[in-house]
């Protein structure tokens, strides 16, 4: 749209200076070139600082109370600044709906700029009609009619207009889509029109089509990505199927998509690597034995073995088992299967399995059953049922009361969703990761054979429990190879009446280092983690952190409800031939004990990928 109103004055435009022999020269003469004989290397010219340049602005009467909201600078260092401040004056006035304002003259004296400035009126929508486009897409786009009636006609909010709706058209199958004015009236400084959408051609997928060395199956990634054929076209879609590539372990995006057309149908090209994605992980724990018994020693050793198998077949499908050694009778086991494209639809199953031996008290087992839905900007919203049953290893038929761990089934159902802009799943530099769940389901508390039954007399066996969980990590760039961390993680467990079998198990190299695995029992806890990784290569980095942690424990016994725990050390890792090796030595302090060398944790390992 270009409005003409006076001769020979465009809006936007800027004029050329006319030479003026006052104005101080850009660059000095150079000398004539003597015969060779003759020549003789001309004496170094003298450089002299540049003098400032004072602005000068000539308006009319009725425009200079215009100008006085505008801050420009009337004392610039050089003429080049100067020409530049004029410039963003008449674009600043241009953006507040004064199209017709220019710098009609601009001549020099010496070291002042004397500008002839033009404001002109004041351009405003008199009224901004719908012409062919449907209500449902001027609303998604941003179209409110109170905001083109009667009001100033500033072209950065009509260009975001245009801009919304072709954004509309071609996430619905037309992104050959052109827009315009239609029926345009001028009157005075009001303006009004009818906005007219020309869609084009309709078009609709057609393939996908992978280009580069992977085993991945393309009918797979149709579904995962949810690019199916014949389906209106979207470019949307096309960028959401990128950022959920690069959140693939096993998948490595070399390049953005391409999208080419013919004939109506569109077809994405993707160029995708296979990447090392099965995991072997193997780590030992070196921890001092705070009570060593008659004939055992002064340190203790745990164990970490992890097994996972990504994109079976081609098909995305994973299966993963750890196995930790937590002391000497305490055991870990979890295990997972994922399979992605459920029955052929978007739909991701995922079933779960932990088992928790602790030393000779109890035994928890933990199945979870989950059925995701990926969302638009990389996030994924999942429904859940889990089933949670504690039975005891020992009992003592001599108490008098209950003991702090009973035999319990608790069955709940919960929402969960995750969102992540990490750049690399492994060794993210940029990026965030959210994670958020909550559950309820009913707790029954089963009563023990081997213990008097009147010690559950006044105990609601059944009873409802709600449990909550968070996850925040931000990861930031420190420079060209630095990274700083900082994440927040936290659980809540909420029930009129908790053992300690319930609760949740804090502590170790996954949760708060410096301490024990799982040495804690908290029925609501948060960590606070801060760590800067200093990257020697692609796969190699030296890091310091402190995790602090708040634990609390909603138990009628207990002594210390609260705790502060922190802990603190320094670590490195780097590739080897056997796999990504890690080593971290980490100090804690507590409510029972304070930072001390010889209680310091040492954890090392090595993560092999194949």
């Amino acid at each position: 749209m270009l409005f003409t109103l006076r001769p020979g004055r465009t809006a936007g435009a800027q004029p050329t200076a006319p030479l003026n022999p006052a104005a101080p020269p850009l660059q000095s003469a150079s000398p004539a070139l003597l015969p060779d004989s003759t020549r003789r290397t001309p004496p170094a010219p003298v450089l002299r600082p540049a003098r400032p340049v004072v602005l000068q602005l000539l308006t009319e009467a009725a425009d200079r109370p215009l100008l006085r909201p505008y801050r420009y600078r009337t004392t610039l260092p050089d003429s080049l600044a100067a020409l530049r401040e004029v410039r963003t004056l008449v674009l600043a006035l241009q953006a507040d709906a004064y199209l017709t304002a220019s710098a009609d003259e601009i001549r020099w004296r010496r070291d002042t700029l004397r500008v002839q400035l033009y404001v002109g009126e004041k351009f405003r929508w008199a009224r901004l009609r719908n012409g062919n486009l449907g209500d449902g897409l001027l609303t998604r786009a941003g179209y409110r009619e109170k905001l083109f009636r009667e009001q100033p006609l500033q072209p950065q909010e009509w260009a975001r207009l245009q801009q919304n709706i072709l954004r509309e058209a071609e996430n619905q199958g037309y992104p050959f889509a052109t827009i315009g004015l239609d029926s345009v009236a001028l009157r005075g400084a009001d303006v009004e029109g009818r906005i007219v959408l020309r869609r084009g051609p309709a078009v609709v997928f057609d393939s996908l089509q992978i280009v580069g060395k992977t085993k991945t199956r393309a009918r797979f990634l149709t579904k995962y990505l949810q690019l199916e054929p014949n389906q209106p076209f979207s470019q949307q879609r096309v960028q959401e199927a990128a950022r959920r590539l690069r959140q693939l372990p096993y998948l490595q995006l070399k390049a953005e998509p391409e999208v080419r057309f013919a004939r109506g149908r569109a077809r994405v090209y993707f160029l995708l690597e296979d990447r090392t994605s099965n995991q072997f992980d193997a780590i030992v724990g070196v921890l001092p034995n705070p009570n060593p018994g008659i004939g055992q020693k002064r340190i203790q050793l745990t164990g970490d073995v992890t097994i996972n198998l990504r994109n079976i077949g081609g098909g995305g499908k994973g299966l993963g088992v750890q196995w930790r050694k937590l002391d000497a009778n305490s055991q870990l086991l979890d295990a997972q299967y994922v399979h992605p494209a459920f029955l052929g639809t978007p739909l991701e199953l995922d079933g779960s399995f932990n088992l928790l031996k602790q030393d000779t008290l109890f035994l928890t087992s933990r199945p979870r059953l989950q059925l995701a839905y990926p969302l638009a900007n990389a996030g994924r919203l999942s429904f859940f049922v889990e089933w949670r049953n504690s039975r005891l290893l020992t009992t003592d038929t001599t108490l008098r009361q209950l003991p702090v761990n009973v035999d319990s089934r608790f069955t709940s159902y919960g929402l969960a969703y995750t969102w992540s802009t990490l750049d690399d799943p492994y060794l993210p530099r940029r990026g965030l990761l959210a994670t958020g769940q909550g559950s309820i389901g009913t707790k029954r508390i089963s009563k023990n054979a081997n213990l008097n039954e009147a010690l559950y007399e006044g105990l609601a066996l059944r009873s409802t429990q709600v449990s909550l969980g968070l996850r925040v990590e931000q990861y930031f760039r420190v420079g060209r190879s630095g990274v700083l961390l900082a994440r927040l993680r936290g659980e809540a467990l909420v029930n009129e009446r908790l053992f300690l079998n319930d609760l949740f198990r804090v502590g170790g190299l996954a949760t708060l280092r410096g301490f024990n695995e799982l040495n804690y029992y908290a029925s609501q806890y948060a960590v606070g983690t801060a760590e800067f990784r200093q990257f020697t290569g692609p796969d190699a980095y030296v890091f310091l952190f402190v995790d602090q942690g708040y634990l609390r424990r909603d138990l009628p016994t207990d002594t210390l409800p609260h705790d502060t725990p922190t802990g603190l050390g320094a670590g490195l890792s780097f590739r080897t031939g056997a796999g990504q090796f890690q080593f971290v030595y980490a100090l804690g302090r507590d409510q029972q004990q304070k930072f001390a060398l010889n209680a310091g944790k040492i954890h090392f390992g090595i993560t092999s990928r194949f």
